[in-house]
């Protein structure tokens, strides 16, 4: 391009309005690309988020603060992007005041699929009509203080609008805050995820000062929170980039917040940007599940199990299984079509590898759909190593060719190649259709490691497109299961 052009490359088929109507090929004059910026028509960077907090209800994880002075207590505003991992009982997000003795209360809970706001009351809160289920899911949810009315919105759609008055007790400086808990209260704790969470004290905004619709999709999105003109002082910006403090205030007001039961090893890469596949809170047995559905132990029935969130219909993919309690344990590939109308598994359990193939031995229970089979095998060998406590296995499958291989600490079973696509085990007939990773059987437990792992990893691996923490190398052309990688490969 000449520099008497005076023109750029640009994104080729965007819409040009204003005195040039039409269709952009490409190349655009400089006086286009300022009217669009203007106009916010042109396209930006993808925002990097990295960064969330997971949250074990089990544990007791929590972040709380007490400001050292008040702020404004009725004009402020909330904001978070949050995976929870269930929703059967009470779990608080963002609270104020004394929860435990029945007196003032101001916040935010999760309870049964509905978000319940809270004003100067620990009872009576306002309840979205809309539930909210998909332990799947990233929500953006907003909860915003104006003088008169408290609004909560859900991936920018206003659910509740609750009339208030006077101070409410979040920004008062005699209460304690509870970021994943009843504040002053120990009665529950949030179970799930959280990213990009900011408190503006004096301004009432809406969610798009927050994230944005994407313009190609229609999915709300978040935008990188920067800073914003004249916020209180009692703001705060929490982006759990910093491993040595995760209540860190970004904001540059030091609003830093206590951390309690959470460590390092609860600041995961599975965020609102890049969402990475859990175990299945809906689609299992009477399994339990824990830390951000990333651990899973099987109770007193047969078949307790589960599956992953992510089923992806082709491409290569690559999971860790870390192995706590071995007992009667599967760990395995199950096609889409085994939980919807009884199709096929391919699992390890002991030393054998079962092949599940016969409808009659599929137990459907209340939670959803696992598998029981025969000895039955196509590809490879039909046995592989046994496991044992702190046992790490490793999973490949190959959605374009329909292959499976078992790996246990950094070898693979059956002198396994799945880079090189030899000695594989065949998956089912209907792998196209979808397959992701299972584990389960009772009594067993497991940590899976879908790139964001519950436990320490000595190593350190990613795969090809940086997205990962494995303990060992991910087989060349594989990658983890999350939505940046899926869209792109599955």
């Amino acid at each position: 391009m000449s520099r008497k052009n005076g023109g750029i490359i640009g994104p080729a088929n965007t819409p040009v309005g204003g005195i040039v109507t039409g269709v952009a090929g490409g190349v655009w004059r400089m006086n286009d690309l300022t009217n669009f910026v203007s106009n916010n028509q042109w396209p930006k960077t993808p925002e990097n988020i990295e960064n969330s907090l997971r949250f074990d209800d089990g544990s007791s994880d929590n972040l709380t603060k007490s400001f050292d002075s008040a702020g404004n207590r009725s004009v402020w505003t909330w904001s978070a992007w949050i995976k929870f991992s269930t929703f059967d009982s009470f779990h608080p997000i963002f609270t104020a005041g004394n929860w435990s003795s029945g007196s003032t209360a101001t916040g935010l809970v999760l309870y049964q699929g509905s978000f319940y706001t809270y004003w100067n009351s620990p009872s009576g809160g306002t309840s979205t009509t809309a539930k909210f289920r998909d332990t799947s899911a990233w929500y953006h949810v907003v909860l915003q203080a104006n003088t008169s009315t408290l609004k909560l919105y859900v991936n920018s759609v206003e659910q509740t609008s609750k009339s208030i008055s006077g101070s409410g007790e979040i920004n008062n400086s005699s209460s304690e805050h509870g970021l994943g808990k009843y504040s002053n209260s120990t009665s529950a704790y949030f179970d799930g995820y959280m990213a990009e969470v900011c408190f503006i004290d004096g301004q009432a905004l809406d969610p798009t000062s927050f994230g944005e619709t994407d313009t190609a999709t229609g999915i709300w999105k978040p935008k990188k929170i920067g800073q914003i003109a004249n916020a209180g002082t009692n703001s705060f910006y929490l982006n759990f980039k910093d491993s040595s403090n995760v209540g860190k205030d970004e904001s540059g007001l030091s609003n830093n917040f206590t951390v309690n039961n959470l460590t390092s090893i609860d600041q995961s890469t599975d965020t609102c940007v890049n969402n990475f596949c859990v175990w299945n809170g809906i689609i299992r047995t009477d399994a339990t599940l824990a830390e951000g559905n990333l651990e899973m132990s099987g109770g007193a029935l047969s078949y307790d199990g589960t599956v992953g969130t992510i089923i992806p219909t082709k491409g290569k993919w690559y999971a860790e299984i870390k192995v706590t309690v071995p007992t009667n344990l599967q760990i395995g590939f199950i096609t889409e079509g085994t939980f919807i109308d009884g199709k096929r598994a391919l699992y390890t359990s002991g030393s054998t590898i079962y092949w599940q193939d016969n409808v009659t031995t599929i137990r459907y229970y209340l939670k959803g759909v696992v598998q029981s089979g025969y000895a039955t095998v196509t590809g490879g060998s039909n046995s592989v190593s046994t496991y044992t406590t702190n046992d790490i296995i490793m999973l490949a499958m190959d959605l374009d060719n329909g292959y499976g291989w078992f790996g246990k600490n950094g070898t693979w079973e059956n002198s396994g190649d799945p880079a090189g696509g030899t000695n594989a085990f065949n998956l089912a007939s209907d792998y196209a259709d979808g397959t992701t990773i299972f584990s389960g059987q009772n009594n067993s437990a497991v940590q899976a490691n879908f790139g964001s792992p519950p436990y320490s990893i000595s190593s350190g691996n990613s795969d090809a497109n940086g997205h990962g923490n494995f303990e060992y190398a991910v087989p060349s052309g594989y990658y983890a299961l999350n939505t940046s990688n899926l869209n792109t490969y599955g």
